[in-house]
């Protein structure tokens, strides 16, 4: 007997996996929670396969697949949150030695019982025979002491090996495909199947509560924390101005010198996670008096959490919880940090007007407007680079700013960049880690998109290699809409000020790009354009050369146009 034999019929493949999950469950809950991951990524693979409203992402990948707008457009609100848990719990699984206890992946098998029931009952031929499923742990095997738990690095092997037979399949199935016709076909009846069980009603307890509840914790054990470690959970504080003056603050995330650094308001609050921003802010009163200094503030209820420095900021939505020395750096900083307006910039880097001025308007929205987003359009030619890196090294010297992350969608830009931070800023030792793949220690990162996207969920040790809180400041080198639209999960991702560059004229800029740094149309923080750049010499007027183009001589086909070429 199995949880999962509701597959058997429709996807048998899948039903192998999620039985591999749930055998191991009591017996090797590490070996479960990368074939409860392993299940997911089955499951989203035929998914896109399948249904023809989900747009394949950049990469082929777990992370870039689950984080494609269209996906989560797709899905039930309540399983992101879960595809997420089974995603995060199967990292940790594979690329740490952090201890997966049998709850661990009972947890990460429940949740993906529920995805995968949503799956069953959307894309059967008949929802209604699937019938009405329901977890039961009874089915589980008992643990099995003859039974070796993998570790990561079996695991790991084993994910590549995963990997290694997918991309034979797909090849396979590249050999044996089938005409458009038939494709065609298939997916508009699938489209049939999941137009027809939609009108069936969903019943379905999808367990939102224990979701949100493990999540914390789950983030939190990402980030370092040890969530039922000593003196973290349910801290006694007094002082409150209400009933006896005591309270139970959810999680304390203490620093080494004994003084806390955040506070965490979570259990409390099942719906709008802002709902627990006045109790933890009276936690941080508390602490504040008790401990003299005043800590961080985050409120959630496991599917939004947000960050309230309220000495600086307000409440914003974050992705996670920051690492101990990220904390602490931001506490340290509410002493440290200087002027932006009157700190000197380096002439020696930058010396036109322009240029200045650029830096100085970011500067300003940073330190007098509180603003976390700017964009400078300006020409090609007129230094935007050396602008940035002049920028850059303004806010390192103010205790603004630590590591940097700049991203270009081409190598080639990363190494043209890269040779500028090592000229004009050799002692931030720049890394491209498209090629040195292990350093997350250097002040400026360098990369690409996709390779940012992959390491978003990658490991170091017993931790992510990088958590929400571990840039301060994110250039994108030629932001657009595209950028945007494929790899806004970067953005959704990190707490770190943006800082967008563009050559683009402002009137040419898209309006998602605008939205994307919090901006009115048209109107970027600072802009020099060619024909400003022009008239003050700096730039010469283009000039005109005739180029015969391939479309202009053979003309375009819109059948061999991509899907997105024909919605522009």
């Amino acid at each position: 007997m199995s949880n999962f034999t509701f597959l058997t019929t429709n996807w048998p493949d899948l039903s192998k996996t999620a039985l591999e999950a749930e055998q191991n469950v009591n017996s090797a809950p590490r070996t479960s929670c990368f074939y409860t991951r392993r299940s997911l990524e089955i499951a989203v693979k035929w998914l896109y396969a399948n249904d023809s409203y989900l747009k394949k992402p950049y990469a082929d990948n777990l992370a870039a697949l689950i984080h494609e707008p269209t996906f989560r457009e797709n899905l039930e609100p309540c399983l992101f949150p879960k595809i997420l848990t089974i995603q995060k719990i199967g990292n940790l699984a594979v690329h740490s030695d952090k201890p997966i206890s049998s709850s661990d992946s009972l947890h990460a098998l429940k949740e993906l019982f529920h995805v995968l029931y949503w799956l069953a009952r959307s894309y059967s031929p008949d929802a209604k025979a699937v019938g009405k499923q329901l977890f039961d742990i009874g089915k589980i095997p008992q643990k099995d002491s003859a039974v070796a738990d993998k570790n990561a690095e079996q695991l790991a092997k084993l994910q590549a090996e995963a990997v290694e037979n997918d991309a034979r399949l797909a090849a396979k199935d590249a050999e044996l495909a089938r005409t458009i016709e038939e494709i065609t076909a298939l997916k508009a009846k699938i489209q049939e199947y999941k137009e027809a069980n939609s009108k069936t009603p969903d019943d379905h307890d999808y367990s939102e509560a224990e979701t949100r509840d493990y999540f914390i914790d789950l983030l939190l054990k990402e980030s370092g924390w040890d969530p039922h470690g000593t003196d973290v959970e349910e801290y006694p504080v007094v002082g409150m101005p209400y009933g006896t003056g005591e309270g139970f603050v959810d999680y304390v995330l203490w620093g080494d010198d004994g003084l806390p650094l955040a506070v965490v308001e979570a259990k409390r609050t099942r719906k709008d996670a802002r709902a627990g921003q006045q109790q933890a802010k009276l936690y941080a009163d508390c602490l504040e008096r008790m401990k003299g200094q005043r800590p961080l503030i985050f409120f959630t209820n496991g599917y939004e959490t947000w960050l309230w420095d309220d000495l600086n900021y307000p409440p914003r939505r974050v992705q996670g919880f920051y690492k101990k020395d990220e904390l602490q750096l931001l506490i340290n900083r509410r002493t440290s940090m200087k002027e932006i307006a009157t700190a000197p910039i380096n002439k020696a880097i930058v010396e036109r007007y322009y240029q200045h001025e650029a830096i100085r308007r970011v500067g300003e929205d940073f330190e007098k407007r509180k603003l976390r987003k700017a964009l400078l359009v300006m020409a090609t030619g007129t230094g935007k680079t050396r602008t940035v890196i002049a920028l850059i090294e303004l806010l390192q010297k103010c205790n603004w700013v630590k590591r940097v992350l700049f991203l270009a969608d081409r190598n080639a830009l990363l190494t043209q960049a890269g040779n500028a931070f090592k000229e004009h800023l050799p002692h931030s030792s720049p890394v491209d880690i498209t090629k040195i793949k292990d350093d997350t220690t250097s002040r400026i990162v360098l990369s690409t998109y996709p390779t940012m996207m992959n390491s978003i969920d990658e490991a170091k040790g017993n931790n992510k290699r990088f958590s929400p809180g571990h840039f301060d400041l994110i250039v994108i080198d030629e932001a657009h809409r595209s950028v945007y639209q494929k790899f806004r999960a970067i953005f959704e991702y990190f707490d770190a000020l943006l800082l967008g560059l563009t050559a683009t004229p402002r009137s040419e800029v898209d309006r998602n790009t605008y939205q994307l740094f919090e901006l009115e149309k048209g109107v970027p923080t600072y802009y020099y354009e060619l024909g400003q750049a022009v008239t003050d010499g700096f730039l010469v007027p283009p000039r005109a050369h005739s180029v015969p183009l391939k479309f202009q001589r053979e003309g375009i086909s819109y059948n061999e146009l991509s899907e997105e070429e024909q919605l522009e």
